[in-house]
């Protein structure tokens, strides 16, 4: 596949450079909860705005882009998510939601959590359950949904389905397109690169760990 044929070794950098320009213009902005949700906003624009190029380019080459609002075999898999991205995501919840969705979404991720807090690092990669947020097949908070679930981009549909039903299979993957994945890697990178220069540092947590803290115990995580 053309896309997957580029020089990532420049494009790492690029993309590395890019989030840590958009995290460095929250700070020199005078960091804030509202510079630096801006700042994340811009970050999801750009890998937003890549991946539309990517599937127009697939679709020219007659190259199948899966994806479509309703699949959500993916999202009932482990996703992490860096600290910065879980604060942002918990403050959209609370406008999104009312208290009784709220309470909802905080019991469903309280008991994922349960279960998910004593497996092992490799069953965890295995369990499926789905995401706090999905409710009627869809993301219910798809506006402001982390890194790892925008960069999540499958060519076959079947490869999804099977990693689903089949999580003991360690032979099967779903069949992603690699471009996005280490495009948003290093965006991400590039943007925690640059927090931590400021003093503040970020950590790497699973969604529903992240959200039990920053949802139920109103709390912010690092």
């Amino acid at each position: 596949m053309t896309i997957e044929n580029n020089c990532f070794t420049k494009s790492d950098r690029i993309f590395y450079s890019d989030g840590y320009r958009l995290a460095r213009t929250a700070i020199q902005q005078g960091f804030s909860n509202d510079t630096l949700f801006s700042a994340i906003e811009s970050l999801y624009a750009a890998i937003d705005g890549l991946n539309d190029s990517l599937i127009a380019l697939a679709k020219r080459q007659n190259i199948n882009v899966a994806c479509f609002k309703g699949c959500h075999w993916c999202c009932h898999q482990a996703v992490f998510a860096n600290s910065y991205e879980l604060h942002f995501l918990s403050e959209k919840i609370k406008i999104l939601f009312n208290s009784e969705e709220l309470a909802v979404i905080i019991a469903k991720t309280d008991a994922k959590y349960t279960i998910t807090s004593e497996l092992p690092e490799d069953e965890i990669l295995k369990y499926k359950s789905p995401c706090p947020m999905l409710k009627n097949g869809a993301c219910s908070a798809y506006s402001a949904r982390p890194m790892a679930c925008r960069i999540y981009l499958s060519t076959k549909l079947d490869s999804c389905l099977t990693f689903y039903q089949h999580p003991e299979n360690e032979e099967n993957f779903p069949a992603l397109i690699d471009f996005p994945l280490r495009a948003g890697r290093m965006m991400n990178e590039g943007f925690g690169a640059a927090l931590k220069e400021f003093g503040i540092e970020t950590a790497e947590f699973r969604l529903e760990e992240g959200l039990k803290t920053v949802l139920k115990n109103n709390q912010s995580i690092s």
